[in-house]
């Protein structure tokens, strides 16, 4: 096993302008800089995600980012504190499907496989592919085992699995390629409790062989142990702030979903930040109608969304252009067509019609007070790729609106924050290259920058899908072999083997397993957001100021394939 002394950071390499990305000698040593992280934050971090071989940090600014790099190439790390984390106990029935594949791989009969797992404790490595889910790595390499050559198109929740050195538990019915060993009744997420995920990076995991349910009633979830750490509790059931009439949804077009700013710093649990897609509308939203920059707005695709005020609310549109009408709940009063871009009111009774998107994809609408739906995990935000916080409006849904607070001012009207498309019809993103560039060469970029690409039908706030222009070609690569899964960023361009990038968004999942060519600026992200399937996009390299990390911290030495 590796020695405190082999316990090195090998290499630093830029994510994005706000991100850096840290490869380690050994796992121990990413246990290490995690904790020494999480102790001591460094200034301006937002989080730190681990994985099998690195750690990603993101900050809130490029200059963090820049201070951050010098700061962490000198660290001692030393080894993670033995105590660390709270120590959990699973109860699992071994009647998994694969148990005696898993006991012919290993040459032990499946009793004794059931005796290796329980008879050690396993260490929450890192999180990741889904909200709640661990990687648990064991003392030992006695279960080993390759994932299935055909993942499962369905793994149920609470199923205990084995792949390569790891162990872990499915916390809901997902796709998978482990190798099922058995499941257990304990509830690995749930925003029920004061701390959804059972299990955190850290924590010590011993599992043991469940006993037979003697009742005829249906079983109750296992129990699991804590000694340390606060114990779950209920999340507070409080009745939101006063509704003030609302908003009652006549249409909610395509999508219509309440976001805010996001959930920052949950990348360890498998909880992405999500938030307003196009920040710099939302924010033009909620400045318009004297808000905070923060409160949740609605997100609008395309527009047909119609809203139905309870009572008298001032309002603004941003994003997306879209003609806006007002109905009068009087029939002897006539239509108003409000600009957008600028506050207006919206009294008790009447309506108000976003018409078909003419330009961009996202209207954003604010109302003054904030829409008050219950906050999840931090955050008014629905995040669509794991199901947190409120869900999606239909028509007949009422959006709650809260107390105006403080001494904001309604706004003045602003230009659009939506850009413009050139002349030329092809949108101009800024990208930063890395952090593995060094998987496609010269080659590799210049098939990015060199062509204009195309917006995929089957983009949404997860990732937007890029193929070729007509005579284009997909991203070659130089290496072969496969990437270990790593922390990624909002605005990661990532290349799985079909060569056709995809560049992750808000939704996006915290770590993928394909090499990431290149990062979007975060400056040009709201543009991306707006950008209409069929739109030609061209990727142009940043200005030097945009780099993240000194070029002698940005080392490819130590790669992984």
């Amino acid at each position: 096993m590796d020695s405190a002394a082999t316990h090195r950071v090998t290499a630093i390499r830029p994510a994005g302008t706000r991100a850096l990305l840290v490869e380690l000698s050994c796992l121990p040593a990413v246990l290490a800089l995690a904790a020494r992280l999480a102790e001591s934050p460094l200034p301006g971090q937002l989080d730190a995600l681990s994985a099998a071989a690195t750690v990603l940090v993101t900050f809130d600014s490029p200059n963090s980012a820049r201070t951050a790099a010098a700061a962490i190439a000198a660290l001692d790390l030393g080894a993670a504190p033995a105590g660390a984390g709270k120590l959990v106990e699973v109860a699992v029935h071994y009647d998994g499907a694969d148990l005696a594949e898993v006991a012919s791989l290993t040459d032990l009969s499946p009793e004794a496989v059931v005796a290796a797992h329980t008879g050690q404790t396993w260490r929450a490595a890192f999180g990741g592919f889904a909200p709640g889910f661990a990687y648990l790595l064991g003392e030992n390499t006695a279960l080993s085992v390759p994932r299935r050559r055909t993942p499962r198109t369905s793994v149920p929740a609470g199923a205990v699995a084995l792949a390569g050195d790891y162990s872990a538990v499915y916390p809901r019915q997902s796709p998978g390629g482990w190798q099922l060993i058995g499941h257990t009744d304990a509830l690995l997420w749930s925003l029920d409790r004061a701390e959804p995920a059972l299990i955190r990076p850290q924590d010590r995991v011993r599992f043991t062989a469940a006993r037979p349910a003697m009742s005829l009633q249906p079983a109750r979830p296992a129990a699991v142990k804590h000694d340390a750490g606060a114990s779950p509790g209920a999340r507070g059931t409080a009745a939101p702030p006063a509704l003030g009439g609302g908003l009652l949804v006549a249409s909610a077009g395509l999508q219509s979903l309440i976001q805010d700013l996001g959930r920052p710093g949950l990348g360890d649990l498998g909880v992405s930040a999500a938030g307003a897609i196009d920040p710099s509308a939302a924010r033009q939203a909620n400045r318009l109608v004297g808000n905070r920059a923060g409160d949740a707005v609605v997100e609008n695709l395309m527009g047909s969304l119609s809203l139905t005020a309870g009572s008298d609310h001032v309002l603004a549109v941003t994003g997306a252009r879209a003609e806006l009408r007002i109905t009068p709940a009087d029939a002897g009063r006539s239509e108003r067509r409000p600009a957008q871009d600028a506050p207006f009111a919206l009294l008790a009774g009447e309506t108000l019609a976003i018409g078909p998107v003419t330009a961009g994809l996202r209207c954003y609408v604010g109302v003054r007070g904030g829409v008050a739906a219950e906050p999840v995990m931090g955050s008014r935000s629905t995040d669509v790729l794991s199901g947190i916080g409120p869900a999606p409006l239909a028509a007949g849904s009422r959006i709650p609106v809260g107390p105006v607070r403080g001494a904001h001012v309604v706004g003045s009207a602003e230009p659009p924050s939506l850009r413009p498309l050139p002349a030329s019809g092809t949108a101009v993103l800024r990208i930063t290259a890395g952090p593995r560039d060094d998987w496609f060469g010269a080659a590799g970029m210049a098939a990015l920058t060199g062509q204009d690409w195309l917006v995929g039908a089957a983009s949404n706030r997860i990732g937007v899908r890029l193929e070729p222009d007509a005579g284009g070609t997909p991203i070659p690569r130089i290496r072969d072999g496969e990437l270990a899964s790593e922390g990624v960023v909002w605005g990661a361009l990532q290349v799985p083997p079909s060569g056709l990038p995809v560049l992750f968004m808000a939704d996006h999942p915290v770590t993928g397993g394909y090499p990431v060519i290149a990062a979007v600026i975060p400056e040009d992200l709201g543009a991306a957001a707006q950008l209409p399937p069929g739109t030609r996009v061209r990727f142009v390299p940043a200005g030097p100021t945009a780099t993240a990390t000194p070029s002698h911290l940005s080392s490819h030495q130590g790669t992984r394939p």
